[in-house]
């Protein structure tokens, strides 16, 4: 078996942008965290529960389930020795997949999808992909990727009750110009979200034109620019409310956020709390120096 990456590890693995696959005895966390990938999970025996994006999301056995990694996770309660597969697939990979706009809108969007049944076969072929992952193999590793990307399109058409695009739309959708701009500005956010940056400036840094890059976001995500650098602000400032003890008003400025004000309103809309009360959601005592941001309620 596998063993789980150590934090240093899994830094590593998330700055690349690596593919991976590994098992490990699943255990409560200490703390939510995130990472830049579409995380696909099967859990071989027992049960376990995810805080994902503040709610409960329970994973049974033999089940796979796929989410946006980006978006904080935190594993909660899992029965003793229950075995975890964890496959982290890097984002770019997951937009080149020839899926429909709509199933990937609602991952980018913060669905946790869960296979309807149990699955034997599942948990055969991914113990498989972890020793075949582990023999370090060029042939085998490729093989196992393009096995996994094919039942994560599985999985989204047995979630979503979408029907299979046609040849010729899956191969548009898969590939193309559209893709290749996501790739470029997802890439920007994700290194300068915490600048008060602007979705005029974040185009200008990569050299196109604001209706060129909407137009793409639109067409792969379903979403606008703006619409995505919000959410991953939010995503971020999800995990700080839940991982630190910082001042709101701290986390504010440091998502990008260019007020109190901006910030508690869009979070409250998002989240349908205030950051004050969702940190409490999270059992965590309000820092001694919580900022006014926090009495807003």
């Amino acid at each position: 078996m596998s063993q789980k990456p150590t934090d240093q590890q899994e830094a590593t693995i998330v700055s690349q942008d690596d593919f991976l696959i590994e098992s490990h005895v699943a255990s409560a966390m200490a703390a939510a965290h995130w990472h830049n990938h579409l995380e696909l999970n099967l859990l071989l025996n027992g049960r376990m529960t995810y805080l994902f994006n503040g709610r409960q999301e329970h994973v049974e056995a033999n089940r796979l389930v796929l989410f946006w990694a980006a978006i904080p996770h935190q594993t909660i309660d899992v029965s003793a020795n229950a075995v975890l597969i964890c496959i982290y697939l890097p984002l770019a990979d997951f937009l080149s997949l020839p899926v429909d706009r709509g199933a990937r809108r609602r991952v980018m969007q913060g669905a946790f999808l869960s296979e309807p049944c149990e699955s034997l076969t599942d948990a055969r072929i991914s113990e498989r992909w972890v020793q075949e992952w582990d023999q370090s193999d060029p042939a085998r590793r490729e093989l196992v990727m393009e096995e996994v990307r094919l039942r994560i399109r599985r999985l989204i058409l047995d979630t979503s009750g979408e029907k299979e695009l046609s040849p010729h739309r899956l191969k548009s959708l898969s590939s193309g110009p559209a893709i290749r701009h996501v790739e470029v500005l997802t890439e920007l956010i994700n290194r300068h979200y915490a600048e008060p940056l602007t979705v005029p400036q974040l185009v200008n840094l990569a050299a196109m034109h604001p209706t060129t890059a909407n137009k793409a976001f639109r067409q792969v995500l379903g979403i606008s620019v703006n619409e995505y650098l919000i959410r991953y602000r939010i995503a971020r400032a999800i995990q700080l409310l839940a991982d630190t003890e910082e001042p709101i008003l701290s986390i504010a400025y440091g998502c990008g956020f260019g007020s109190s004000s901006r910030f508690y309103e869009v979070f409250r809309k998002r989240t349908g709390n205030t950051p004050r009360a969702f940190r409490r959601s999270f059992n965590l005592r309000p820092s001694k120096k919580e900022d006014v941001l926090g009495s807003k309620e």
